[in-house]
């Protein structure tokens, strides 16, 4: 497959030359992404140091032709992401940062609850970001080629932040599939979501409280959350009753015409407010009624299992 390759070497950093035929087709991969990068504005300079030492990360592909999770239970996943631990250690980062917490939730009208939620999920509140070079594992996805295009958008918008100073290459780290930091964003979304919550000059969501939460919290705000509604709750569903899905939405005093009850004793939300009912184990598994931030939640990763999760853990935590 290679032509010009002296050409192709000599553009691309020493510790890229490819000793291997594998390496030497990533080798042409890296250089298009060069010239790409630097017809966009990105310097030399911080190609080079963006991409030294990178090589394909079999680790990376091996996990991404996996993705074990999509074929979970709810009930698996629920066990596998809720627990006392997480719990106690969100309820310890919240009071620790309750300060923090209503100065975003006034900047961008998002409860504490699902912020917090989320940072639990993503990253077990700061705790687990992710080892992964950035670039190194976006531009072995680009190149491996299951989903190229997507994977070399991920890839120029990382350049990009790292041309634009706000983290350098060594402390970019993250997801097998590029997801990064505590909020665990895609770097497209980090150039349209991350903010600089604390005005310090820089977007940090590896290390700066302020900028996790305040980003979290403007993704959620640019995805339609409703400040002062709840995302759902659980329910019990009488024998013979079929959740019917997350589009067909109906008002809550229609569900509980039907026999439906809160499993926690009270509704959370207006009898007029619409809401879904979803059963993600199927008839006789946990049931919830989810509400229109639901839909909100589902925009920062589109899975009911985490949009439910994120839900729980929240209300846990802030219980």
């Amino acid at each position: 497959m290679l032509t010009r390759r002296s050409a192709l070497a000599s553009a691309l950093p020493a510790a890229i030359a490819a000793p291997t035929m594998a390496a030497g087709t990533f080798q042409q991969f890296v250089a298009g992404v060069y010239a790409e990068a630097t017809a966009a504005g990105v310097r030399r300079d911080v190609l080079d140091a963006a991409f030294a030492g990178v090589t394909p990360n079999q680790s990376v592909i091996a996990k991404d032709r996996k993705q074990a999770e999509f074929s979970m239970t709810w009930t698996q996943y629920r066990a596998l992401v809720i627990n006392d631990k997480r719990i106690a250690d969100g309820r310890a980062a919240v009071a620790q940062n309750r300060t923090l917490f209503a100065q975003v939730e006034g900047r961008y009208h998002v409860e504490a609850s699902v912020i917090a939620g989320i940072w639990g999920l993503e990253s077990s509140f700061g705790a687990q970001t992710g080892n992964y070079r950035v670039v190194e594992a976006l531009a072995t996805l680009a190149w491996e080629g299951r989903r190229a295009a997507f994977f070399r958008d991920e890839l120029m918008a990382a350049l990009k932040i790292l041309n634009h100073g706000d983290i350098d290459p060594a402390r970019m780290t993250g997801s097998y599939a590029g997801a990064m930091g505590q909020p665990q964003f895609m770097p497209t979304s980090y150039l349209r979501l991350a903010v600089d919550f604390d005005g310090d000059g820089r977007r940090d969501i590896w290390t700066n409280k302020a900028d996790v939460l305040g980003s979290i919290a403007n993704y959620l705000s640019k995805s339609g959350w409703r400040q002062g509604e709840t995302w759902g709750q659980p329910v019990r569903v009488p024998a013979g009753t079929a959740a019917a899905g997350r589009d067909v939405k109906r008002p809550l005093a229609e569900w509980a015409r039907q026999g439906i009850t809160p499993a926690g004793g009270k509704w959370v939300a207006a009898g007029d407010a619409s809401a879904a009912l979803i059963a993600p184990d199927g008839a006789g598994g946990e049931s919830f009624l989810v509400f229109n931030n639901f839909a909100a939640i589902r925009r920062y990763n589109p899975s009911d299992f985490y949009a439910i999760a994120v839900g729980l853990i929240g209300d846990w935590v802030m219980s």
